[in-house]
């Protein structure tokens, strides 16, 4: 299949909406207008009533290989992410082994050529004695530098001042952080582990690792990146003090310190934790109300450039343990786009909001070549989604290896129907059509 027309879509595409026609030849957006039901297509898609919008780009994944399959795999979570409308992902670096030297970065690659449906960049981990390697990282074809500074797999946690000022300092490409403190999270956790033993209530998991750390970490990162004018990018922000280390006042383009939001940050709060218990337990931690209502705003108002998943799954049994055997983190790449939608449904995010924070900013922030738009000549990475087909999360139709989903019964009103991955009609009305695989994300960098 060569071409494909998508016929009467609400287009959603740089803060407009318009019914009209895409179509689709040799993997690239060849046309954009009204009328074109004309064009000899091997495919139509009559999208009447849904909308049309770019492929999902997310900043942040955990697929888990290689080593942790048993979790989740590149093709598993590829698979789900494309249901969900997710075109790209970007992967990182805590599998085992750690993706800290060239040569393993290179062979996650071809796993990913090999396996991933959807297209896929995977970041180079910053170690405490790694910097030689990272120097050698290529700025045209992966996505960024990872730095853990706060727990991680391995050998992944950077909490030396003067390593982090030595990466600061030196490395001139984008450098993504997990920010929170772990001298703090370490005094917390042996507090209340006085306190409750290994019964620890996991409702105490945002105390433990606390607004405190989040907050401490996070204004060390932006502090450095001011220092030596580095190009930083805050992941899973889950604070309303953070929003305040952040500028609104400049377009994206011109900003070096730039956030993220992730979508179980806007959904979730500690009032959850009492029926969710390890299944939303996550770091950072899902906080208080207040939180979550203000990253939200940020969102609106642009201190968040980027809403994205922290997609890390874990099996069940791994989370049916107590507070401190059970491993944070959970699913999300098929649901974030029909949740987002929901903030849409009752008037808190319009869908223009929604496709700049999931598709076009992620793109621009990364320098990502010719993707995150519907604009003709760029690939062909589109999504129609119908507003107004309820459906229900179930065992049945999840499709993450480990089997669950913190939205287990959650009815969604916007349903994902069709997923184009580099012209290729990926993903169709719940079947998926595996002859072609995603591509390699390349990025316009100097």
């Amino acid at each position: 299949m060569n071409s494909i027309l998508i016929a009467n879509a609400k287009i959603v595409n740089e803060g407009k909406i318009w019914e009209g026609d895409v179509f689709v030849k040799n993997g690239r957006i060849e046309k954009i207008g009204s009328g074109l039901v004309g064009q000899n297509a091997d495919k139509v898609i009559d999208a009447k009533g849904s909308y049309l919008i770019p492929g999902l780009v997310d900043d942040q994944v955990h697929f888990r290989e290689p080593g942790l399959t048993h979790k989740g795999d590149i093709y598993t979570e590829s698979k789900a992410a494309v249901a969900g409308g997710i075109t790209s992902f970007m992967e990182m670096p805590n599998t085992v082994p750690n993706t800290v030297t060239q040569e393993l970065l290179i062979e996650k690659y071809a796993i990913g050529r090999e396996k991933s449906l959807a297209n896929y960049s995977f970041y180079f981990g910053a170690t405490n004695d790694n910097i030689e390697e990272v120097l050698k990282t290529n700025h045209k074809n992966v996505c960024g530098i990872k730095v853990f500074m706060g727990s991680s797999t391995g050998n992944m946690l950077v909490d030396s001042a003067a390593t982090l000022e030595n990466i600061f300092s030196k490395v001139d490409m984008l450098i993504a952080t997990h920010c929170e403190d772990e001298a703090t999270i370490r005094s917390n956790t042996e507090k209340y582990r006085e306190m409750y033993g290994d019964e620890m209530p996991f409702r105490m998991h945002p105390d433990i690792r606390s607004r405190e750390a989040c907050y401490l970490s996070s204004s060390m990162a932006v502090e450095l990146a001011k220092k030596y004018n580095t190009k930083l990018h805050v992941l899973h922000i889950s604070t309303a003090e953070e929003l305040e280390l952040f500028d609104n006042s400049i377009p994206l383009k011109d900003k070096r310190i730039t956030a993220e939001a992730c979508i179980h940050h806007l959904w979730f709060d500690d009032s959850d934790y009492e029926t969710k218990g390890a299944l939303i337990k996550w770091n950072p931690a899902v906080k208080t109300k207040e939180d979550k209502e203000a990253i939200l705003r940020g969102v609106i108002k642009n201190k968040i450039d980027v809403l994205a998943t922290d997609h890390a799954p874990h099996t069940l049994e791994e989370k049916q343990n107590y507070y401190f055997q059970a491993p944070s983190g959970g699913p999300l790449v098929q649901h974030s786009l029909v949740a987002a939608m929901e903030f849409v449904r009752l008037g808190k995010l319009t869908m223009e909001k929604l496709v700049e924070k999931m598709c076009h900013s992620p793109a621009d922030l990364f320098q990502v070549d010719l993707r995150g738009y519907i604009r003709e000549g760029y690939h062909a990475d589109l999504v129609i989604v119908d507003p107004a087909n309820p459906w229900t999360v179930s065992k049945e139709n999840i499709l993450y290896k480990c089997g669950w989903s913190p939205f287990e019964r959650q009815e969604f009103s916007a349903k994902v129907t069709q997923v184009v991955v580099s012209g290729h009609l990926a993903y169709e009305n719940g079947r998926f059509d595996e002859g072609k695989k995603g591509e390699r994300l390349l990025f316009d960098r100097n």
